[in-house]
């Protein structure tokens, strides 16, 4: 098993983005996450990638991408006590209205 600790240690929210599925979780100043993946194999089972939006870095927000390179892209994410963290933790209530609103104005797939 592969393990990865994320850690948020600005002052304002990290975003971490879980790759390749796109998903986020939302880390307050000073909290710490836990990326598993079932790789157990020889090769790097994740890659880091870290950047910055204008727009973000303005609101006080940073983004990390961890990128699942090995085993199954279903990685589980928990809190220092275990517990699994689901997809849009603790994102802020007027980036998910936003986000939502922006998803309403994308035409329709045929």
């Amino acid at each position: 098993m592969a393990v990865m600790d994320v850690r948020n240690s600005s002052k304002g929210w990290l975003v971490l983005w879980l790759e390749p599925l796109g998903e986020d979780r939302w880390l307050k100043p000073g909290e710490v996450v836990r990326v598993r993946s079932d790789y157990g194999g020889d090769e790097p089972a994740f890659s880091v990638d870290f950047w910055e939006d204008d727009r973000d870095r303005d609101a006080g927000i940073q983004n990390i991408n961890v990128w699942i390179e090995q085993g199954d892209c279903y990685a589980e994410v928990t809190d220092h006590a275990g517990n699994v963290v689901e997809c849009g933790h603790q994102r802020p209530e007027e980036v998910d209205r936003k986000w939502r609103a922006s998803l309403g104005e994308l035409p329709e797939q045929t």
